[in-house]
């Protein structure tokens, strides 16, 4: 049988097929798909399958259990499936493939010949974005591909942008006042990190990325503190002790501002903050990523930069007094690690010093003898500095105010003696002024501050407690919570704002006018008759900033419980007003100074008499919108008294007559005060080791 024999002999050539480095496999599933057509279509075929047909040895039979039936078609396909043939080859093969495939078909119940794709001949649809960040990524994408123009000035723009803003925050300044010589500078930090950058592998570059531009976003946050507290405390910004500032800073914005006003300040400073840091990190991240991609472009420029920058540096090149050659943000970073270093050193040392006092074993009997019957006032004005008597601005109507009380003064037979001293402190922070006035150590900060409140060290003021002849009270109009520190300063009872009685507006800050604190004292205290003379402790705050309102003065018979001062805080002047120009809150500052000096020298003239001692000063300079860029930090220091005995105990002081210290009186330090004076007035030192 000729189809038989063609069978078995298609079935032979077909056994080497499946060997996979025998490739001619298709070509004999074709002689077979040819060999069988006759058979298919011939009448004389049988319509239902002959023994020979059902062989399993005969592979011509349609049916789909035999495996003979199925292998050549399967073959077939494998070349178009795997690629491996020339294109005309392909081409012929097709052709033969759709005829095989036509033939296969008329063959009942034989399989579909049609070959099956191969896996990867046609890809499956990308799947839709799950998530918002994915949809926003393919957003970005379809955006890129539609506007290839604009999505690359934008890529440049945003690269510029982080170029700028970390070379800002490299360059920036800690101070307010900035020239733009100080931002066209060379940053040694910057040829430094790019470096870095370029040379990593990619997940420790994106690492090294992330902490520079974290750790220089802190670093321009703590300038802009910087820029802060020199301009309000003249001083930079402790990363140690500040923090508890934070909380008065809050206490003074609740009582200039309000609780509302408060929170969206705060609120949005920790925004800006947070938003700041992030975003410099980003911009170190972003050119990180670029420096690497032009590694070999970065490496010239480096090269060229260092060498211009070397350049600079030996030679000492400048612009407008600005070296070119920058280390601006390491030298900031050594200095605050120093300045934490000597804050730590400082707090352990200081705990030692505050234990040794030259009168800390003086009995009672030999503290402040010459003064036993006097009733003595030691008074703060608030802000009270030099500025005020010899700023062109404020001047003239502070001198013309102190020249009226001397004279006034004088005219009720009180005479005075006046000085200069050098505060701890300038702009705020008035209680490290009164500590080291009182205590004669220097209270620059406020771990100086609870050292020393905590400690059994003399203060001015327990030094009269100490002898018994004295009742001491505290008059403190500016104390709205709890004060332990009375107890360092030796005094019997404290008044604070809510225990005088007022029932008038605050002025600003200020929880009342001088005029009203001082006629409480003189009704809770002063007027009141005792077995003792009175040592007093006071604080005037109507000189407070931001010196807007500024109280009036009142004839002393209508203070009352200062409802008069309504009127006189809804016709005043606002904050906002005065305090962010320059010349108007120099004018205000100098009208609260007139009308605090003005308060004190009456009430003086009104309720002294020949035992009455005042001792006044100012706690410290006001902030450099009013002193000046580079102030000092001295005050006014006066005493007052009828007993020309008094003032002859300090006649070798040098003092300037009057109220008004002349230019060239005498400056020492707020902290040499307390010895003086008790030196002054009989004191014998009997000192306690530390």
């Amino acid at each position: 049988m000729p189809l038989n024999t063609d069978t078995r002999r298609t079935a032979d050539e077909k056994e080497p097929a499946a060997t996979p480095a025998e490739p001619a496999a298709p070509e004999t599933s074709q002689e077979a798909a040819s060999s069988e057509a006759p058979a298919e279509t011939s009448p004389e075929t049988p319509s239902s399958p002959t023994p020979d047909e059902t062989s399993p040895k005969t592979p011509s039979s349609g049916t789909p259990d035999t495996p003979g039936a199925t292998e050549p078609v399967a073959d077939a396909t494998e070349p178009v499936a795997e690629g491996t043939r020339t294109d005309a080859a392909d081409g012929a093969e097709r052709a033969d493939r759709t005829d095989q495939a036509g033939d296969t078909a008329a063959v009942p119940g034989a399989p579909d010949a049609t070959p099956a794709p191969a896996p990867d001949a046609t890809p499956d649809p990308a799947p839709a974005p799950s998530g918002p960040l994915s949809r926003l990524r393919a957003a970005r994408r379809t955006w890129r591909e539609g506007h290839p123009t604009a999505a690359r000035v934008l890529r440049d723009g945003v690269t510029v942008l982080a170029a700028v803003l970390v070379l800002a925050a490299l360059l920036l300044p800690n101070r307010m006042h900035m020239r733009p010589a100080q931002f066209v500078r060379i940053p040694v930090e910057a040829l430094f990190g790019a470096a870095l950058l370029v040379t990593l592998p990619r997940r420790w570059r994106l690492l090294a990325a992330w902490v520079c531009g974290l750790g220089l976003g802190a670093l321009t946050v703590l300038n802009f503190f910087d820029m802060g507290f020199y301009e309000f405390l003249g001083r930079r910004f402790d990363i140690v002790i500040d923090w508890a500032l934070l909380g008065d800073a809050k206490s003074y914005l609740n009582d200039t501002l309000g609780k509302g006003g408060t929170t969206a300040v705060l609120l949005g400073a920790l925004v800006l903050v947070l938003v700041l840091i992030v975003l410099i990190a980003l911009a170190v991240v972003r050119l990180g990523e670029l420096l690497a991609r032009h590694r070999h472009t970065t490496g010239r420029t480096l090269l060229i930069l260092s060498m211009v920058w070397m350049v600079c540096a030996v030679l000492g090149l400048r612009i407008d007094g600005v070296p070119l050659a920058s280390q601006h943000s390491i030298a900031l970073a050594r200095s605050r690690a120093e300045a934490v270093r000597d804050t730590l050193r400082d707090e352990r040392e200081f705990a030692k010093t505050a234990k040794a006092d030259a009168f800390g074993n003086t009995p009672p009997a030999q503290l402040v003898p010459d003064l036993r019957g006097k009733d003595m006032m030691f008074t703060f004005i608030e802000s009270y500095g030099r500025s005020a008597i010899e700023d062109p601005v404020m001047a003239p109507g502070v001198n013309k105010t102190l020249a009226a009380s001397t004279e006034a003064l004088a005219k009720s037979g009180f005479h005075a003696r006046s000085g200069w001293l050098t505060s701890a402190t300038y702009g705020g922070s008035s209680w490290l002024g009164h500590s080291t006035f009182l205590s004669g150590l220097w209270i620059d900060n406020q771990n100086r501050y609870r050292t020393v409140t905590n400690s059994d060290h003399l203060s001015l003021t327990k030094a009269f407690r100490k002898t018994g002849d004295w009742d001491t009270v505290g008059i403190m109009p500016g104390v709205q919570k709890g004060w332990p520190e009375a107890k360092f300063y030796g005094l019997d009872k404290v008044y604070n704002a809510f225990q005088m009685g007022y029932e008038g507006p605050k002025f600003s800050w200020s929880t009342m006018p001088d005029q009203y604190a001082l006629e409480a004292f003189q009704r809770l205290e002063h007027g009141k008759k005792r077995d003792k003379p009175l040592m007093s402790e006071i604080i005037l705050t109507s000189s407070h900033q931001p010196w807007a309102p500024v109280p009036k003065m009142v004839d002393w018979g209508e203070v009352g419980d200062g409802s008069v001062y309504d009127s006189i805080e809804k016709a005043g002047k606002r904050p906002g007003d005065v305090f962010y120009d320059s010349t108007k809150v120099k004018q205000e500052y100098g009208r609260s100074i007139q009308y605090s000096v003005t308060a004190l020298t009456q009430f003086l003239q009104r309720y002294g008499d020949k035992d009455t001692v005042l001792v006044f000063l100012g706690d410290h300079q006001p902030v450099a919108k009013v002193s000046g860029d580079g102030a000092d930090h001295q005050v006014p220091v006066s005493i007052v008294a009828k007993d020309p005995k008094v003032l002859d105990k300090i006649a070798d002081w040098h003092f300037t007559e009057g109220l008004r210290p002349a230019k060239d009186a005498p400056v020492w330090r707020m902290s040499s005060f307390r010895d003086r004076f008790l030196t002054a007035y009989g004191s014998t030192p009997h000192p306690s080791k530390g």
